[in-house]
């Protein structure tokens, strides 16, 4: 009879055990891999398949848009939220590219990183306050390295 005590820890089968076990979660992994890549083939072929649907055809060549199931969808998910499905709205902006903050939301977390940077000091502007660093460099790069390939050959003499 199958309980928790006759259950065997992984670490504590043979080798072949072990490779055996793997062998099986590889073979079923490939296999959910491939079915969910038909699934997504199979989907992507349905919605791009031409319709003649006597509602939508009309409209979509009118619009200029391909005849196809995929269109007739979107054109049926706007008139949904056009006849105030705030569902079908909702979809429309994730999937459109729109942000799901509102204008409210965005400015709460703009003010709020400017708190931020303020009690840490950092400058909201991102503009860091040139102290000079890279105009000290300007013309003393060739001189550096040559001071530093001569300490490199006097380290190999010495074998330090």
């Amino acid at each position: 009879m199958a309980n928790n005590e006759n259950l065997v820890p992984f670490s504590k089968r043979t080798v072949n055990e072990q490779r055996k076990i793997a062998s099986a979660g590889g073979k079923a992994s490939g296999e959910a891999r491939r079915r969910k890549a038909n699934f997504r083939k199979d989907l992507n072929d349905l919605l791009t398949t031409e319709v003649n649907n006597p509602e939508w055809s009309p409209v979509l060549e009118a619009l200029g848009l391909d005849n196809t199931l995929g269109m007739v969808v979107h054109a049926a998910m706007i008139k949904e939220a056009l006849n105030g499905n705030v569902k079908a709205y909702e979809a429309i902006a994730k999937y459109s590219g729109q942000s799901e903050k509102t204008d409210v939301d965005q400015e709460e977390q703009n003010l709020r990183m400017a708190a931020s940077k303020a009690k840490m000091g950092v400058d909201d502007e991102g503009e860091v306050e040139d102290d000079g660093f890279l105009d000290a460099l300007n013309g003393s790069a060739d001189t550096d390295w040559e001071d530093w390939e001569e300490n490199e050959q006097e380290d190999e003499e010495t074998d330090i």
